[in-house]
């Protein structure tokens, strides 16, 4: 079983940026794919970004690329999003996963693990 919470959450305005952290116990780290989703107000929840195991490889949503980075120490079993550039369609509540397959994989049913969320606001 591996808990995951997220952290780094916040209000914020058009063109700034964030942090999320995502800290995961209880699993072999290592061997997750680790993913983050968001899901805004009325919105279903939709892929933001993947890494593999050994950060090696990323994914990303198209909308994301070139603002957002997603990184992992497996040292320190902490996964992270760099949110640059924030645009107000950006808001929602940030989802970190895991899942123990080896392809990133984009359709949130196949993740394993959930945390419980970090909200992000951006004002305009």
């Amino acid at each position: 079983q591996v808990q995951l919470v997220e952290s780094g959450g916040g209000l914020v305005q058009a063109g700034d940026s964030l942090r999320l952290s995502c800290a995961a116990s209880g699993g072999t780290f290592n061997r997750y794919v680790m993913g983050w989703f968001r899901q805004g107000p009325g919105k279903e929840r939709e892929f933001v970004a993947a890494i593999s195991w050994s950060g090696s490889r990323t994914d990303y949503v198209d909308s994301v690329k070139g603002r957002f980075t997603i990184s992992r120490d497996n040292a320190k079993n902490m996964v992270y999003l760099q949110m640059n550039s924030l645009k107000p369609e950006d808001t929602a509540v940030y989802y970190c996963a895991a899942d123990n397959r080896y392809s990133l994989v984009r359709t949130s049913y196949v993740y394993d693990y959930w945390g419980q969320g970090t909200q992000v606001t951006v004002s305009s």
